[in-house]
């Protein structure tokens, strides 16, 4: 059984900023890829930013230099700093981690979200 969870989301003023962070544990032999994705009302799911076991980023081209990405690999976490938000940057945002069990299977699972509210 694996668990992602997700902390640290909640309601910040425009120009503030929040950190989201994301713990995967269970029956993980290693993590490929951990990222975050964003669900806004009425919107399609959409990229955030990932970052790879060997430390490559990718970010949504909307999204850089006020969004980082980072993670603790011996921790199973990634974390996602974000500044000088937006209300349109109000969303749910989700966790996903790319991983092998100890069977050599590769999977992907998500977790249950963090509300991000920007107010003007």
């Amino acid at each position: 059984q694996v668990r992602v969870v997700e902390s640290g989301g909640g309601s910040v003023q425009a120009g503030g900023s929040l950190r989201l962070s994301c713990v995967a544990s269970g029956s993980i032999f290693g993590i490929n890829v951990m990222g975050w994705y964003r669900q806004a009302p009425g919107n399609e799911r959409e990229l955030v930013a990932t970052m790879t076991r060997d430390g490559s980023r990718n970010y949504a081209d909307s999204l850089k230099g006020r969004f980082t990405i980072s993670r603790d690999i011996a921790e199973n976490t990634a974390n996602l700093q974000m500044k000088s938000l937006k209300p349109e940057d109000t969303a749910v945002y989700c966790c996903n981690v790319h991983f092998a069990d100890y069977g050599l299977g590769l999977f992907d699972y998500w977790g249950q979200g963090a509300q991000v509210t920007v107010y003007s």
